[in-house]
């Protein structure tokens, strides 16, 4: 009997130094991380992380933003070659989008999942295809983490405090191991970092 292999499961997320994903301002007070991730070093470790991925997860803010920015930057002759890999891999992956109010998904191979991230993650790791990658939906890959279903976590920690916003890590998280594998630093003082669950 052959089985199909389970595919690999990537949390992708930007965090501030004292472990915030946005400032005292609501869930779009994030002009902290621009200068970070827009750096070179920053773009590559984008694009080296999503590149095995087949399938994006994102909550429905996620989605929207990005959904109004990156695809046009695929043809934009001006922007980063970084930058226009990232789209163009943006534009083509399939895209699942965990929302209850959203009527529809227009971006280019999207459609919408109003049930648990966690149970939807077990269903497509039993399908055939590349990583799955989280994009900075911060209720999904908390969701996921709670369930014990994150392979490899990627941070971006930026070298800024905020003194308040919403904290990333929380005691709803699955205690675990993990393992350092990648880590680079950009020309801002942020740092790429990629672990790996330790399991068994």
């Amino acid at each position: 009997m052959t089985t199909t292999p389970s595919r690999t499961v990537v949390a992708n997320i930007s965090l501030t130094l004292d472990g915030r994903v946005s400032g005292p301002g609501g869930d779009y007070d994030q002009s902290w991380v621009v200068p970070h991730v827009i750096s070179s070093v920053a773009l590559a470790h984008m694009t080296k992380v999503t590149a095995p991925a087949t399938t994006a997860l994102l909550g429905r803010k996620n989605y929207e933003g990005f959904g109004g920015y990156w695809p046009a930057v695929a043809d934009d002759e001006t922007a980063p070659a970084d930058s226009r890999a990232f789209s163009r891999w943006l534009n083509e992956v399939e895209k699942v989008v965990f929302s209850t109010t959203l009527k529809s998904a227009d971006w280019n191979n999207s459609r919408i999942a109003a049930g648990d991230p966690a149970a939807m993650v077990k269903e497509l790791r039993e399908q055939d295809g590349g990583d799955i990658i989280v994009l900075a939906s911060t209720s999904v890959i908390k969701a996921l983490l709670a369930a014990d279903e994150v392979d490899r976590l990627s941070i971006t920690l930026c070298p800024e405090l905020v003194g308040g916003g919403v904290h990333f890590f929380d005691e709803t998280l699955t205690p675990g191991s993990w393992t350092l594998t990648e880590s680079a630093q950009t020309d801002t003082g942020a740092l790429c970092l990629v672990y790996d669950r330790k399991r068994g």
